[in-house]
């Protein structure tokens, strides 16, 4: 068992996908799309405050962005899909210079096909991160997909593991840290954290050039029926 791997795997995330064929598929991603609501937070609802989320998981995305500049010298695309109108997933993807946040789509294909045509991308170049029903269509089409761990759901994550429709299930939950596990696990598979967290922690040279691309991104909103 590769070192990666076993680490992953004592953090209690299952490897649907053999580490090995992972790897491949991880190697062709592109953009990541994010579910919001179970993913950043534990699905929890305010009012129209919306729901959390945690730093530690965005500076597990914004090392995934910096790790694949590094080895790519250029950004992947990152992409908020939500069936609500969350203004913190707003918030979040404009101050992280994501590519664009769907809100309040609830068929959340049509935004999959949407970001495939506007960007030019396969959906094999896509990973997905999600935890519930309303995402298994989009987690069926894109190259790599994750199921958030939630304990409360096994009959769900039966039939998401027997039916193919993942490739790794977190250790942690959402609320707390899975994007942070899931954004190391795909820096561990193809990049190199050491290395990523060496250029972010000197602030001057590669990470300088990083931040000055990532502020050019102009993060789109698009709400479902505008």
């Amino acid at each position: 068992m590769e070192h990666i791997e076993k680490q992953f795997t004592e953090l209690g995330g299952k490897f649907i996908t053999s580490y090995a064929n992972l790897k491949e598929k991880v190697a062709k991603i592109k953009a990541v799309i994010f579910d919001w609501d179970g993913v950043f937070n534990n699905g929890l609802k305010i009012s129209d405050v919306g729901s959390a989320f945690s730093e530690p998981d965005t500076m597990g995305m914004n090392m995934f962005k910096l790790d694949y500049w590094l080895r790519n010298r250029h950004l992947p695309y990152t992409f908020i899909i939500t069936g609500e109108n969350n203004q913190m997933a707003l918030k979040i993807a404009n101050r992280e210079k994501m590519n664009a946040v769907f809100l309040s789509y609830i068929n959340k294909t049509e935004a999959l096909n949407i970001i495939c045509d506007k960007y030019g991308l396969k959906k094999e170049e896509v990973a997905f991160m999600y935890d519930d029903i309303l995402d298994i269509g989009v987690a069926k089409e894109v190259g790599v997909s994750i199921l958030i761990s939630r304990s409360g759901s096994p009959l769900t994550t039966n039939y998401v593991i027997s039916n193919g429709i993942c490739d790794y299930v977190t250790g942690n939950p959402g609320g707390e840290f899975a994007v942070r596990e899931v954004c190391e696990l795909l820096i561990g598979t193809n990049g190199d954290m050491s290395k990523t967290i060496d250029t972010r922690i000197r602030f001057k040279g590669d990470y300088e050039k990083y931040l000055a691309e990532r502020g050019l991104i102009e993060t789109q909103l698009i709400r479902f029926g505008e």
